[in-house]
């Protein structure tokens, strides 16, 4: 049992130590808190650029901004094919073909900031989790050891008792 304590120690701390250190290292696992709340330590190193970028994700990755950039998009096309003689953009519409190119551009590396930010706080997330699971996995190990000495114990006592009934029981057939 206390090699499987060590190999989970070792596990988690991926380094050597000396045998000595094992149970301050175990009672400092099992009795300090490893849990972080990741997104509150995230958002109070986000920067100004930080959250401009999940902001315009949130919104260009909404359907509200799908149904109006759509709009607009039908509302150009009319303005200029339909409505306007001397239109601003005649067909084939190369300034909204810039325009697309250009919120295109613009877009992606923006989404990909904010995606690239989610992922590391995933990856702190699972960090997080693991090291939570292994702390379990230590106190379930230590609980399952007490247990043991405890029935070891009751073990003794019930045979101690069980003797001491016997020797009773021989000494009152004697008496008799």
């Amino acid at each position: 049992m206390e090699k499987k304590k060590k190999e989970i120690v070792r596990m988690l701390l991926n380094q050597d130590f000396e045998e000595k250190d094992e149970e301050e290292i175990i009672d400092l696992l099992i009795n300090s808190p490893i849990t972080v709340d990741v997104d509150k330590e995230n958002d109070e190193k986000m920067t100004f650029g930080d959250k401009v970028a999940d902001k315009l994700s949130e919104v260009a990755g909404s359907w509200t901004f799908i149904i109006c950039f759509s709009l607009f998009l039908i509302f150009w096309i009319i303005l200029n094919a339909v409505i306007l003689k001397d239109a601003v953009d005649p067909y084939p519409f190369i300034l909204l073909n810039l325009l697309l190119s250009c919120l295109a551009a613009l877009q992606a590396p923006i989404i990909m900031m904010s995606q690239n930010r989610q992922s590391k706080k995933d990856t702190i997330r699972n960090k997080n989790d693991y090291h939570t699971d292994l702390k379990s996995e230590l106190i379930l190990e230590q609980l399952h050891d007490h247990i043991e000495k405890v029935l070891q114990n009751q073990n003794k006592i019930l045979s101690y008792l069980k003797k001491e009934n016997l020797e009773e029981n021989h000494l009152e057939e004697k008496e008799k």
